[in-house]
């Protein structure tokens, strides 16, 4: 039917109350606030028969000429919201039926973002699911997923319309940060799609890493997929994203050895320590590890692995301590509550940083009184703050004899190995390449689904209006067993029908030759039976999202 471009978001409006409860409405105007909204969606359709009058109006010959078949009377309201209804099926739906839904990835890193910017960001993993939660919450957003670590801030969205789903995220960035949304894009990347599964794929390769092919980053994206099971939102096309990164990460550390050397921000650390320190100091420099969660405990065994055998920790309990005071035999570990932390600051070379607190641990006030270092270590007393929020203020470096050096410094350490670094790279790339088309495969292996179900809700409603029709003429005195026998009658003559084109509807997407059959197979079935007309997709994705907003 085709649409008058005059056609009002009052209209509109109305026809979306009216075809939804009351209660969805307010919802649904966030789908077509104004007129202009409405022309955006506006898109012929010369197949449907119809006319468009002059004055805006529309005539909807196929309402009444359903109607008349039907032998039912038409009220001129009811013709009107018909009318407004048959536009909306055949305007509105095609942007959301005719194009498939963007993969997009709104993303801050160690190498786009300061690291001020990056822990205003941050979001605890225990907020990852309302995080997802409120942002399938957004009018285009369907499915998320968060990737928050001391490097990167990564949000991954299956986006309805990839602009204003980017928009809506963004704006929700700036608002849980409260980092203006211009400072945002100036330092946020976008990827699509394609480009999208491929960074998913090189960070947990760790090929986006400062460190190559560090593990940590791996451990993070399955902890996405752990965190997101059962949670609303982290649907079907992303949890598949992830857990093929997963795969693919595995695959690249296995057959490459990129993880050969530093493979994580805690081993670079240490790298990045002895790098600072002079040489002959190296085993008697003294040592403060503050935190003994996982980054600490890394901290600790890549110190011992550089053949550290003394080092302070200082922890809220000693439990953690003793644990590794157990696993690492010959070492000797001395645990401090952390009420004795600036004392032992005082007595130590390095001080690593590697808590979850939210406000810094130590300013200048803390450190401008301690004890200077002795000149054997290089006269300066190192703070390596590997932490995100920092647990070192950035007005300590003002301090005379002190070095502060947090996440974005450890760029220095992956730089002193480059040339291996491209060669496992490239090595990785190819892997990344191969996987990417294979998870586009599966993607696109999705697109039939839809097909599927119309084409079989197409053959079902043909069945019952035939069936109606027989038992009808039959009579009212039918048996019971009777019409059951005639129903099932029904129903196995349509699966028979339907079992060949289902067939050649299926496919698991690890064969491309097999893959581009069925999608042909895909298109010519909807052009046969019209199924592309069908809005059903579009009704339940408004659906959803008024259920959504309702809860």
């Amino acid at each position: 039917m085709a649409v008058s471009s005059t056609f009002s978001g009052a209209k509109l409006e109305s026809l979306l109350v009216n075809s939804c409860s009351s209660s969805s409405a307010s919802s649904l105007r966030a789908y077509f606030p104004c007129q202009q909204q409405m022309k955006a969606f506006y898109k012929p359709n010369r197949g449907r028969k119809g006319t468009v009058q002059r004055g805006g109006g529309v005539r909807c010959e196929v309402a009444q000429s359903q109607a008349a078949l039907d032998g039912e009377k038409i009220d001129p309201s009811k013709a009107s919201a018909l009318s407004a209804l048959e536009q909306l099926k055949t305007s509105a739906a095609d942007r959301y039926t005719k194009e498939r839904s963007s993969i997009v990835v709104i993303g801050l890193s160690v190498h786009t973002a300061p690291v001020e910017m990056r822990e205003k960001l941050a979001i605890p993993e225990a907020e990852w699911p309302r995080a997802i939660g409120e942002l399938c919450g957004l009018n285009h957003i369907e499915e998320a997923a968060v990737l928050s670590t001391c490097n990167r801030m990564e949000i991954y969205v299956v986006a309805l319309s990839q602009h204003r789903g980017v928009k809506e995220v963004t704006e929700w960035m700036s608002k849980t940060s409260g980092i203006p949304v211009s400072e945002i894009c100036e330092h946020r990347f976008l990827l699509y799609n394609k480009d999208a599964t491929q960074h998913l794929f090189e960070v947990s390769a760790g090929l986006d890493s400062l460190v190559l092919g560090e593990g940590q980053i791996l451990a993070q994206v399955k902890q996405v997929v752990k965190v997101g099971q059962g949670v609303v939102g982290f649907g079907r096309n992303i949890s598949g994203l992830f857990k093929h990164a997963i795969t693919v990460g595995k695959r690249v550390r296995t057959e490459t050895n990129i993880a050969a050397g530093a493979v994580s921000v805690s081993s670079a650390a240490v790298e990045l320590a002895l790098m600072k320190l002079p040489e002959p100091s190296h085993a008697t420099a003294r040592m403060l590890v503050i935190g003994a969660g996982k980054m600490g405990k890394l901290v600790i065994k890549h110190l011992v692995a550089k053949g550290c055998t003394k080092m302070l920790v200082v922890n809220r309990s000693e439990e953690k301590v003793a644990a590794m005071r157990e696993e690492m035999k010959g070492v000797e570990i001395i645990y401090r509550p952390l009420t004795d932390m600036l004392a032992c600051a005082a007595e130590a070379d390095v001080v690593f940083t590697s808590t979850a607190s939210e406000t810094p641990l130590f300013l200048k006030e803390h450190v401008k009184d301690l004890p200077p270092v002795s000149s054997e270590v290089g006269g300066l007393r190192l703070f390596i703050d590997i932490s995100v929020p920092r647990n070192v203020g950035s007005c300590v470096t003002d301090v005379e004899g002190a070095r502060v050096y947090n996440v974005d410094d450890l760029k220095e350490v992956v730089a002193a190995n480059k040339e291996d670094r491209l060669r496992k790279a490239m090595e990785a790339q190819a892997i990344i390449t191969e996987e990417s088309k294979q998870f586009e495969a599966w993607r696109d292996s999705l697109e039939t689904v839809p097909t599927i179900k119309k084409l079989r809700a197409y053959a079902e409603r043909i069945r019952a209006a035939e069936l109606e029709k027989c038992l009808s003429k039959m009579g009212e005195d039918i048996p019971k067993k009777t019409r059951r026998v005639v129903d099932d009658l029904s129903r196995g003559i349509v699966n028979k029908l339907l079992h060949g084109p289902m067939q050649h509807l299926r496919c698991d997407g690890s064969d491309s030759r097999t893959l581009n059959e069925t999608l042909e197979n895909m298109h010519a079935l909807n052009r046969m039976f019209d199924l592309e007309s069908d809005i059903s997709l579009f009704e339940q994705k408004i659906r959803a999202k008024v259920e959504q907003s309702q809860k």
